[in-house]
């Protein structure tokens, strides 16, 4: 029996197809212009490039270093947003 597509088993799309839409998702084109494009449902679409996304957060996972020792984190990242044109919403602080 002939496999249709070498990237993904039991693949019911053919390789043509199938890099179709990955040459689609590395343009970030989002799942309905892919489907457009390449004339496959959009469920097919959203289940091949939720594939490649989890395979591209794995590859990543495998990749990276765990952080390990001291890590310092700068505390103007956190707190509220800044309010603009109501001074009367933030607070004032007393010193």
């Amino acid at each position: 029996m002939k496999v249709k597509n070498k990237y993904v088993n039991r693949s019911r799309i053919s390789e043509k197809k199938f890099r179709e839409i990955i040459k689609y998702f590395s343009l970030d084109l989002n799942a309905v212009q892919i489907k457009e494009l390449t004339g496959l449902s959009r469920q097919t679409v959203n289940k091949y490039l939720t594939a490649i996304r989890l395979k591209i957060l794995e590859l990543s996972l495998l990749q990276s270093d765990p952080l390990v020792g001291q890590i310092e984190v700068d505390e103007s990242y956190f707190g509220a947003r800044r309010v603009r044109g109501n001074a009367a919403v933030v607070p004032e602080v007393k010193r």
